[in-house]
């Protein structure tokens, strides 16, 4: 009886967790049109800015999924998870940092359960172009 009790109680967990995706990008925010002309970067200056690699995902994928993003710094800095901003390129632009704070850390950001809209493009070449992640 009790591991009956057990296994219910540990099922219970697992869907419940399923269900607890936290939402990156809502449906009326990826509606919304993408920036016109150029995107600046912020790359200017003496000193080489953090560079920003997509570890997951890549190619098809289905939502909630798995966001790894990874930092590298340059010349003996490091990052600050406090500096990291997330914003998601549209007009106009939506800052994501809040949704994305509590997955931050100096390495990069790791959101085991992010949300998205359904899209009918690749994740990863759209995470690519239309989000900037900047660090300092």
């Amino acid at each position: 009886m009790k591991r009956t009790w057990l296994g219910l109680i540990a099922a219970g967990v697992l869907v419940s967790g399923a269900a607890q995706a936290t939402q990156l990008i809502t449906d009326e925010e990826a509606k919304l049109p993408p920036p016109k002309g150029a995107i600046a970067a912020d790359r200017r200056g003496i000193l080489r800015g953090p560079r920003v690699e997509v570890v997951s995902p890549s190619g098809m994928v289905h939502s909630p999924l798995r966001l790894q993003l990874k930092f590298e710094s340059f010349g003996g800095a490091t990052i600050n998870p406090d500096s990291v901003r997330v914003i998601y390129l549209r007009s106009p632009n939506v800052d994501l940092t809040p949704r994305v704070k509590p997955f931050i850390q100096s390495g990069g950001i790791d959101m085991p359960d992010a949300e998205l809209p359904r899209a009918n493009t690749p994740c990863g070449s759209t995470s690519r172009t239309a989000m900037a992640v900047l660090a300092r």
